[in-house]
């Protein structure tokens, strides 16, 4: 599967949970994750979605910066995000 296909998908997931979400295309900083969403409960979250590459130092820094002031954030492959997304239904954020 595309990445670009894959963030449809994941998109869609989060849609249908109610979430606001955004596709990330261009941001005013590097490493900003792929997808930016808030829960109807209103917690932040973001989706960095790998397919074939790595996480860049830049993106690691971010994902660090994400957690640290209590944002939820994940990496996606298309092997984790049935995981992730379980974790978003069952309200853990």
């Amino acid at each position: 599967m595309r990445e670009q296909q894959f963030q449809k998908k994941i998109i869609k997931s989060l849609e249908a949970l109610g979430c606001y979400t955004i596709k990330v295309i261009t941001a005013s900083r590097s490493g900003v994750p792929d997808i930016i969403f808030c829960t109807p409960a209103g917690k932040f979250g973001a989706i960095e979605v790998k397919t074939t590459t790595a996480l860049t130092e830049v993106q690691k820094y971010n994902i660090e910066r994400i957690t640290a002031v209590g944002g939820f954030v994940r990496v996606a492959t298309p092997e984790t995000w049935d995981k992730i997304y379980k974790e978003i239904l069952d309200k853990k954020i």
